[in-house]
């Protein structure tokens, strides 16, 4: 996971508020608390933590289709996460996922956080027909260390700073693309291919292998069968199929200009 810069005023609120609520989110589960009580340590948590005022952006009277959500995050007016909150001893599971997507579906918000204080899930709503949704990260906030950058990150894209700079947003689209599905469609490109087989001729000399033979190597013993079958090297696919259309007509106006 790549790191985001965090400023100084929210590092020290992230590291304090790590070493204050570790301890107490490692004791939900062995005492068994409920939902309800969860909750209110979870507003705790987004407070001190998060840095969200607690009377003014987190709220749990988030109507939606006659049923309230657990707790709602919203900035300036605009609802930015749905939070749908387990007790802490609870095992988050698909069931708990299909409800916090159905809210954030029928409210439009297209970011929703399945936590039990322990377990944090965020997901990016695909809205869609039907409606999909990605898990974009998450993390044990016992397993946490305040000494480790990419940690702090982690606490840091759902914090009330990174609203403004959509740090999420940013995240979740670097991740779409720096990925082993992309990469492993990369290495197969004519590009890449054609550069392997030049630099086997250029080391050993009298060496004469088509690209052909490179591609079957790459997909039979190098690149992992997962990387290439499945919905998501097909996204991998379709995502560097767009990227070399969008390229290829950028070149073509800019030729197009430098004409003119």
């Amino acid at each position: 996971m790549s790191t985001v810069k965090v400023p100084k005023k929210a590092q020290d609120r992230l590291v304090a508020g790590l070493k204050r609520y570790q301890p107490i989110v490692g004791k939900l589960r062995a005492r068994d608390i409920s939902e309800a009580d969860t909750v209110t340590v979870i507003k705790d948590m987004l407070t001190d933590i998060f840095g969200y005022d607690k009377y003014v952006e987190l709220t749990s009277e988030q109507q939606i289709r006659g049923t309230f959500c657990d707790l709602a995050v919203r900035v300036e007016g605009k609802i930015y996460y749905l939070a749908e909150v387990k007790s802490a001893g609870t095992n988050l599971n698909e069931n708990h996922l299909r409800q916090a997507v159905n809210y954030g579906a029928h409210q439009g918000i297209e970011w929703v956080i399945l936590t039990n204080a322990i377990e944090w899930r965020i997901f990016r709503i695909k809205f869609g027909q039907p409606i999909d949704w990605q898990e974009v990260y998450g993390f044990d906030l016992c397993a946490l260390s305040s000494r480790s950058a990419e940690d702090l990150s982690k606490l840091f894209m759902l914090c009330r700073e990174s609203i403004s700079s959509d740090a999420l947003a940013e995240y979740h689209r670097q991740a779409q693309i720096v990925n082993r599905y992309v990469v492993a469609e990369l290495v197969q490109s004519e590009s890449v291919v054609g550069a392997l087989r030049r630099e086997l001729r250029r080391l050993f000399e009298g060496v004469r292998v088509t690209d052909e033979e490179l591609r079957t190597i790459l997909t039979n013993d190098v690149i992992k069968r997962d990387s290439l079958d499945g919905d998501m090297p097909k996204q991998a696919k379709a995502a560097i199929r767009k990227a070399g259309t969008a390229l290829a007509r950028k070149q073509t106006a800019k030729g197009a200009a430098a004409e003119a």
